[in-house]
Order: structure tokens, then C-alpha cells, then sequence
């Protein structure tokens, strides 16, 4: 096969493995670049509560709520606060009664939320960035298991499709220099390029390392044939410290900040999770492992000490160096390691490659639209097509837009408060669907952009008056991840008025409908 051959044969596969899961890979690669910063999320979803100054006071609060609260508990689980967070929202399990089964940690009724001044802290319920960040692999109302299965093969198909896309566009570094505006397709094919070849090596890192996630559930025979128990694998993996009984002997425990302090200095880093096993008891346990921010591998050491003396009793081993390579895949797809330039690098290269995704699916229509044997009364199949772009690029904005307000606006104590700001956020991009199905393409373009930016430019606005997390609250007291937060909504959201009313505006040229001749194949002009 010469090279012009090979090449034909990549741009059917690149064209094809990127529109086929397009849909969804757009979704996930929205839900994922904000779940860059879902630590930051969570606190602003939550206004009530106040920067974490001092994350020892707050453990301390989080050691004599649960002394109180569970002192009897089978383990405590304190989340390490940290300015980014809103203070710490901890677990408990409590102790299993004869007969009764284990009951599962992280229950409604089994957590409590401490805030920056260590007191018990009452907010609203949200799922807050944790739903970005679980929906990009996890998805929604359907069952983890299937959805893990269905976002690993899109993400294969994103691979191949960057991987062709390379082989296809012979021209695509010097194409990344040309942008012609008002030219229709090639229009829509020189945006494609750019944003393409702009993060080229964050989508080619991003996408492999999301497979790398799932590769024990996508390719588990290298497990199988070397462990016929999977918790031997987990031994392997994730070693802890060896286990012992509860004593029944009542003894006072060690305050967790000193033992916070001792581990963090062994460690040579900030501690990221605090497990205490039998808690209060003669033989209990506290685990301190180190901050996934601190380093680059997910897999992150840990060390245990006796909760009664502080005395230290077990430290994790080295790693493998396949435990090691796993770890720094997962870390790089997740961005935990990286300071505030790298983050917004992160984003920014996840927003260029949402937009390279929708681009693609618009450039799919937009050519062949011009292949038509009448541009303006395409076939059915094509209709489809081209709405449901339009339900997707611009629903799914408009939900997460839908999202944050509901996050505002439904009552504090309003019972199932958190999953309905997801129904909204799903209830909106239903109503999208609708829209485009009733609508033009492009007055339901222009609705819903406008739509999604008015919404996102109005909560800046609205957190100035009803909240105490307005950017001229949070500025002063040099609260600056709350104000990116606000700032980078409003930007959004004029960028997406901007994008509404160019839309709004385009006339497409008027082109005279084809006809192919009787005789021969030629295509003239109907008169």
C-alpha cells in the first residue's frame, strides 16, 4: 500500500473511532478538566464554610468530635484538611454487632464535616467537584461496572483516533499556523488542528494514562495468571501494617496532630489520610499516609504507630517497579502532584482538547453536509447526526451551568439536596435534546450557548450578593482559588455569549442544490 493509501485508510479510522463515541468522549473530557480542580470545587459549592488556615487545629476538632461521637468505632477515617479543602470530611465504621453484617464506611449517617475552626460545621449538601470527577469514569445512573467498561473502550478510541489523526493530516504541524476564517469546512478543519496539535502530548498522556487506570478491569489475564486470590494481590500493592485484635482494655489515645506531626517529618512530606483502627483501645493503630499531592506516584507511602504510645511500629517497603510505573500513570492522569502553574496548564489543555473533540464532531458535519446532493434538505440519518451535536456541545455546558445554580438556589435543608443538583444538571441537558429535536440547528444553537452564557456570567454576580464568597470578599483575605473560581465561570460564560452570538448572526451561503446527470457521473448545477 503506498503512503497516499495508508493515509486514506487513517482518516476513515480516524474519522470514524472519534465520531462513533464522540458524544460521550466530549462529556467525559468536560467532566474530567474541571475535575482538575475538584478539591476547589468542593469548598466553593459549599459558601458556608471558611478557609482551612490551620489543618492541625481542624484534626484536633476532628479527634474530639469522634471521641465523643464513635469512641467505640471498628476505625475513624480523617481526610488531612489543607487550604484547599473545606475542612475535612470525615468517616467512622462502626464496630459490627454479632450476627450483623459490616456495615460500609462513608454512610450518610456515619460522617460528619469539621470546619477551618475545628468545630462540627453544618452546610449544604453537594456532591461538589467529586461528581465531575466520578462522572468522567464512572458516569451516571447506570451501573459502575458497565460504565467503566463503555468509558475505557471510548477511551481507546480517543488513542486511535489521535494516533491516525497524526498519520492522516500529513500538514497538521504547518496547518497549526493557518487559521481562515468564514472558510466553511476548512473553517472548522484549521480550529480541529490547532487545538489538536496545541496539547498534542497532554491528549496522547491524558488518554493512555486513563486506560492505565482501568487496566486491572480492561486487562486483568496478568493478575489471574500470577494471583489466584485478589487479596494477595492487594497485599502486594497496597501493603499495611500487621493486623491485630482488639484488647477490650480502654486506654486514651495519643493526640493524632502529634503523631501527624512525627509522621509528616519520617515521611518528608504532609501526611494525606489519617486511618485509626480500634480507636481508644489498648492496641490501637494510626496510619498516616503520605499527601498524593507531594508527589508523583498515586501509590503513596504510609506508616503506622501505636494510637496509646505514639510509638512507631511498621513503615511500608519500597515499592516495585511495577507498583512505581502504575502509580506515576495514575498520578499524571490525575494531576494531584502539581502546583497551581501546572493545574492550569492541565486545565487549559483539558479545555483545548474538549474543544478539539467538539470541533471534530461539528467538522464531520459540516463536510459532509457539502457532499449533499442538496445542502438544505439533507437525509434523515444526517438530521439525527447533527442535533444530537448540537444536545451535546451545547446541552451538556448548559447542564453543569443548570448545576451550579441549582447548587445556589434549592433549599439548605431540602432532603436529597445533592443528587438533586445532579437531576437538574441532567434534567437540563434532557431539555436540550428536546430543544434541538423541535428547533433549527442554529436558532438551538444559539439558544442554548446564549443560554449557558448567561447563566455562567450571572453566578459571579450572585456569589457578590448572597454569599460571603464573592470576589471582592475573597480577594482580600488572599483567598485566590474562590476568585479564580468566580473569575474563570465569568470568562466562560462571555466566551460563550460571544460564541452565541456569532452564531446567532451567520448566514450560510446559498448554494443551487446538485443533480446528477442521466448520462455519465458528472454533477452540474441544477438550473
Amino acid at each position: 500500500m503506498n503512503n497516499k493509501g495508508f493515509r486514506q485508510s487513517q482518516a476513515f479510522l480516524h474519522t470514524w473511532s472519534g465520531m462513533l463515541l464522540g458524544w460521550l468522549l466530549f462529556a467525559v473530557f468536560v467532566a474530567g478538566t474541571i475535575a482538575f480542580y475538584r478539591e476547589g470545587l468542593n469548598r466553593w459549592m459549599r459558601p458556608e464554610l471558611a478557609k482551612v488556615e490551620a489543618p492541625m487545629q481542624v484534626l484536633d476538632g476532628a479527634q474530639r468530635f469522634l471521641e465523643k461521637k464513635a469512641p467505640d468505632a471498628k476505625s475513624w477515617f480523617i481526610p488531612m484538611p489543607s487550604v484547599t479543602s473545606p475542612g475535612t470530611q470525615l468517616f467512622w465504621q462502626p464496630e459490627p454487632k454479632k450476627g450483623e453484617p459490616p456495615r460500609r464506611r462513608g454512610r450518610r449517617n456515619n460522617q460528619a464535616l469539621i470546619g477551618a475552626d475545628g468545630e462540627p460545621a453544618t452546610a449544604r449538601a453537594t456532591r461538589g467537584g467529586e461528581f465531575f470527577y466520578r462522572f468522567h469514569f464512572d458516569l451516571y445512573y447506570m451501573p459502575v461496572f458497565w460504565a467503566r467498561w463503555l468509558v475505557g473502550f471510548a477511551a481507546m478510541m480517543m488513542l486511535v483516533a489521535i494516533l491516525s489523526g497524526i498519520v492522516t493530516h500529513k500538514k497538521i504541524f504547518k496547518d497549526f499556523f493557518t487559521l481562515r476564517r468564514a472558510k466553511g469546512q476548512r473553517s472548522w478543519l484549521d480550529g480541529h488542528n490547532a487545538t489538536a496539535v496545541l496539547g498534542l502530548p497532554f491528549h496522547l498522556m491524558i488518554t493512555y494514562t486513563g486506560l492505565v487506570t482501568l487496566m486491572a478491569m480492561l486487562m486483568p489475564w496478568a493478575t489471574v495468571a500470577n494471583y489466584s486470590d485478589d487479596s494477595k494481590m492487594f497485599e502486594t500493592l497496597f501493603p499495611q501494617a500487621p493486623k491485630v485484635e482488639r484488647s477490650e482494655k480502654r486506654v486514651p489515645m495519643v493526640p493524632l496532630s502529634t503523631i501527624v506531626r512525627d509522621a509528616e517529618r519520617r515521611l518528608g512530606a504532609p501526611a494525606g489520610y489519617v486511618d485509626v483502627a480500634f480507636p481508644g483501645d489498648a492496641n490501637a493503630r494510626v496510619t498516616i499516609s503520605r499527601s498524593p499531592g507531594s508527589m508523583l506516584s498515586s501509590r503513596t507511602p504510609s506508616i503506622t504507630y501505636e494510637g496509646a504510645t505514639g510509638k512507631l511500629v511498621w513503615q511500608s517497603p519500597a515499592p516495585g517497579g511495577a507498583s512505581v510505573t502504575a502509580g506515576a500513570m495514575i498520578g499524571l492522569h490525575a494531576g494531584r502532584f502539581s502546583g497551581d502553574g501546572l493545574r492550569w496548564i492541565y486545565f487549559l489543555c483539558g479545555v483545548a482538547g474538549s474543544v478539539m473533540v467538539a470541533s471534530g464532531l461539528v467538522l464531520w458535519t459540516v463536510k459532509r453536509r457539502e457532499k449533499l446532493p442538496d445542502p438544505s434538505r439533507p437525509h434523515f440519518g444526517f438530521r439525527i447526526v447533527e442535533r444530537l451535536n448540537v444536545a451535546t456541545i451545547a446541552g451538556f455546558p448548559l447542564g453543569i451551568a443548570a448545576m451550579l445554580w441549582a447548587n445556589r438556589l434549592l433549599p439548605v435543608a431540602m432532603q436529597g439536596r445533592a443528587e438533586w443538583e445532579v437531576h437538574v444538571l441532567f434534567l437540563a441537558w434532557l431539555a436540550s435534546l428536546v430543544l434541538t429535536l423541535v428547533r433549527r440547528p442554529q436558532i438551538a444553537w444559539t439558544i442554548l450557548l446564549g443560554t449557558t452564557g448567561v447563566l455562567l456570567a450571572a453566578i459571579p454576580f450572585y456569589n457578590l450578593i448572597a454569599t460571603r464568597q464573592g470576589v471582592f470578599a475573597t480577594l482580600p483575605r488572599g483567598d485566590w482559588l474562590m476568585a479564580g473560581i468566580d473569575v474563570t465561570i465569568l470568562v466562560f460564560g462571555i466566551g460563550f455569549g460571544a460564541i452565541a452570538m456569532r452564531v446567532g448572526r451567520y448566514k450560510p451561503a446559498v448554494r443551487n442544490p446538485r443533480r446528477k446527470m442521466v448520462a455519465g457521473a458528472m454533477l452540474e448545477p441544477a438550473e
